[in-house]
């Protein structure tokens, strides 16, 4: 079985801070990690390769610098990993990011299976991996809390809603992102860091794609950053110290003074 794992490098979310002078995300001195969500994606398809035999790809669409979380995927049990980078890809909105995902999965050759994060931390939108996967015209199930069962054909698996859960079989090949919740990603293994630092990692640019450049970075973007800014603290606020009593007797007060 064959199959893809999407990821990305995003800033660490307790290192987030923005630029009062740009109105951005302050990136430089802030460590890169790999999305969350896409290490459980990572681990679920390397515990489908182990029961069902096959391979794991990796890919990330960002600056070289990504090669790091390509490498960190190596090691927790990828087997192939792939850098899609060029300059023409900065300022990609989720359109352009799977556009561009599309092509190269294209120009890779087909996968039995794509597991995707639920989301990235640092845009939150959950759009990529429905959007990948209407581009490559695969059925998908978002939000998958549990794989249930998987043959050569078809996938079962558990769709996480906010009454329960469907239960959702899908032919093969397809698309699914996942949660938290599906399993626990393995720490890598020193066998596994010894084979990332030596895999080759496949680096493709647009033109080696084939990309249409009005459909990448900010020229195939409907939708751009304008601002980002930190809301303006509103309202009056007060600390209570003391005891527990003390901090209850003070609040009692102070409520008692609007009444």
């Amino acid at each position: 079985m064959k199959i893809l794992v999407c990821v990305k490098q995003v800033p660490d979310a307790k290192d987030v801070r923005l630029d009062p002078k740009t109105n951005t995300l302050a990136r430089e001195g802030v460590e890169s990690i790999m999305n969350p969500y896409d290490r459980h994606a990572l681990e679920e398809a390397v515990v489908i390769k182990e029961q069902q035999g096959g391979s794991v790809t990796v890919i990330t669409m960002g600056p070289p610098q990504a090669e790091a979380v390509l490498r960190e995927a190596v090691a927790c049990g990828a087997d192939e990993a792939v850098l899609v980078s060029d300059r023409a890809f900065a300022g990609a909105d989720t359109w352009a990011t799977s556009y561009t995902l599309a092509k190269a999965v294209e120009f890779l050759g087909g996968f039995d299976l794509i597991l995707c994060g639920k989301q990235a931390i640092d845009g939150d939108t959950a759009q990529v991996g429905p959007g990948l996967a209407r581009r490559l015209r695969l059925p998908y199930a978002a939000c998958v809390q549990k794989k249930r069962k998987i043959t050569d054909d078809t996938i079962e698996v558990e769709r996480m809603m906010d009454d329960g859960f469907d239960v959702v079989r899908l032919p093969l090949p397809a698309l699914i992102t996942v949660v938290k919740d599906i399993n626990e990603p393995r720490v890598a293994s020193l066998k596994g860091k010894m084979r990332a630092k030596k895999v080759e990692i496949q680096q493709f640019s647009a033109a080696h794609i084939g990309a249409d450049p009005q459909c990448i970075g900010l020229a195939g973007s409907p939708t751009k950053v304008v601002r980002v800014f930190s809301p303006e603290p509103r309202g009056d606020r007060q600390i209570f110290t003391g005891s527990i009593a003390e901090q209850v007797d003070q609040l009692v007060a102070r409520l008692k003074s609007h009444l």
